[in-house]
């Protein structure tokens, strides 16, 4: 199909604005793909893997805008460009209301001029996001970083100025918190209470923070660290700051620390440091198993039963609360699939949701590739194609160089949701759905329509398995859009960890 590129030199926003653009060119008529991205060595590289490149980049500078498109025609392709550069050009992008009620602070420092504040959420093309970050931490701020592709060496010096000064850096690349009842990012709503949560895992914040509220009980904060802190380069620095934070936050009772397999090295010094705090620590590698020597320490091993654990603990009692037996997920009916119908495909929008179900599989008996594997000699050689049973993290960067979050745009994820109803050996597809701040405003007003099509061109029976990950209280009800699910035919259980256990037990029957 027909690619038109166009590099805007010298011109940078902040990427939600780029996201915000990007969606609006995928609405146009013909149009396959779009993206736009600053011109680093990183994102030429992925948009060279993505197969959106016509010609040479080699000129395209960290500081240019890159914007791509690939359509039906070149005249569809050459039409979205153009529209791109007017909306680039324009004061506001799509959804503004272009009338400002005054003019937007040029510098952090003439946003305090204006108002008092505690914490600076950046938002900018990751070449850049280093450097304000530092900016806002010599002006004793803490940051919430959702920039991405921030080099590993910048997050690291950021962090030793950050403890220099006593201040905590939440990310790059943090997609949740929840300070004082404040969201940032991806977030639900959900009561305050005595439970802090820490994580290098922003799905795995919303799960665990929805469950807390679910079973009663409510978070103090939850306090995201970036997916590369527990690195041994980075060694833990937000997350040990985080720690003792909570530690000296008197509305913290019980903490839980999640994320996936850290470092050794890096493990060794987090867990040490947990044990040493006077409250409770819930922790959660997924992957690895933390000591259980120390009596404050509670390893578990799925995002469920860290939410069990930390309830039970919130409330005085060292066993987990138990869930009634009317809670716990049954296996669903398995409709009468033919005989080449025998594996399971994980379309997930949250990393920690697509390892967690990896580790939960493997655990029952059930070999899963992915683009995100557990075992190496597991990875997707291509992440667009799956192959027997399949876990697919749609929110890694193959996915959304340029375009907004699955969890925001479900477009790519009706897309799989699609191909992988049109294989004759898939029979059962496993879908999240995350509700909240940020995230799309109607679910399931997307995918319903998708569940119906899905069903169409399969031509066969085909199991629709999944989970909602939200609150009551989220601008998105939970119980209209389970509602609405439900009535689709989609078999909804009450948690990740719930989900892909049922998923295994089936991909079990299907294999017997």
């Amino acid at each position: 199909m027909p690619i038109e590129l166009a590099v805007r030199s010298g011109l940078y926003k902040d990427s939600v604005s780029l996201m915000r653009i990007a969606q609006s060119l995928l609405g146009r008529a013909g149009v396959r793909q779009a993206t736009l991205v600053m011109g680093t060595p990183s994102n030429k590289e992925i948009l060279s893997r993505a197969g959106l490149v016509s010609g040479s980049l080699d000129g395209a500078k960290p500081s240019d805008l890159v914007i791509a498109v690939e359509a039906d025609t070149q005249a569809q392709a050459s039409q979205a460009v153009a529209e791109a550069a007017k909306l680039l050009e324009a004061s506001g992008v799509p959804g503004d209301t272009g009338a400002a009620a005054e003019l937007n602070a040029q510098s952090i420092a003439m946003a305090l001029e204006r108002r008092k504040a505690t914490i600076a959420q950046i938002s900018v093309p990751g070449a850049y996001a280093g450097a304000e970050a530092v900016k806002a931490l010599r002006q004793g701020l803490h940051v919430f970083l959702f920039s991405d592709n921030v080099p590993l060496e910048q997050e690291r010096a950021m962090k030793e100025l950050a403890d220099e000064k006593g201040l905590i850096v939440m990310g790059p690349d943090c997609g949740t918190a929840l300070v004082s009842g404040a969201a940032f990012g991806f977030a639900n709503v959900v009561r305050r209470g005595g439970i802090g949560l820490i994580g290098a895992s922003g799905t795995g914040l919303q799960q665990l923070s929805c469950r807390v509220h679910d079973l009663g009980e409510g978070i103090s904060h939850a306090i995201g660290v970036g997916g590369r802190d527990l690195r041994s380069e980075v060694g833990a620095r937000s997350t040990l700051r985080a720690l003792a934070w909570l530690n000296a936050d008197p509305a913290t009772r019980v903490i839980v620390l999640v994320s996936k397999p850290p470092a050794a090295d890096v493990e060794r010094s987090v867990v040490e440091a947990a044990a040493r705090l006077g409250k409770p620590v819930v922790v959660l590698f997924l992957g690895t198993g933390a000591s259980a020597a120390e009596p404050r320490l509670h390893p578990v091993s799925t995002l469920e039963e860290a939410a069990l654990t930390a309830v039970a603990r919130a409330r005085g009692h060292r066993r987990p609360v138990e869930r009634a037996p009317s809670q716990e997920p049954a296996t669903p009916t398995l409709p009468r699939v033919e005989p080449q119908q025998r594996y399971l495909g994980g379309l997930f929008s949250g990393g920690t949701f697509c390892t967690e179900a990896q580790l939960i599989w493997r655990r029952l008996g059930v070999a899963s590739w992915s683009n995100v594997p557990l075992d190496k000699s597991l990875r997707l050689q291509d992440a667009r194609r799956s192959r027997e049973h399949t876990a697919v993290d749609l929110g890694e960067d193959e996915f959304t160089l340029g375009r907004p979050h699955p969890m925001i745009d479900y477009g790519l994820r009706i897309e799989r949701l699609l191909s992988e109803a049109r294989d004759p050996a898939t029979a059962v597809i496993l879908l999240d759905v995350v509700l909240g701040f940020g995230s799309h405003p109607d679910p399931a007003a997307a995918l319903v329509p998708a569940l119906r099509e899905a069903r169409r061109v399969a031509g066969r029976p085909l199991l629709l398995l999944g989970f909602i990950c939200g609150t009551e209280q989220d601008p998105q009800p939970l119980s209209a859009q389970r509602a609405a699910l439900e009535a689709e035919g989609m078999w909804l259980a009450g948690s990740s960890s719930a989900a892909a256990s049922v998923a295994a037990r089936v991909a079990q029957r299907l294999a017997a």
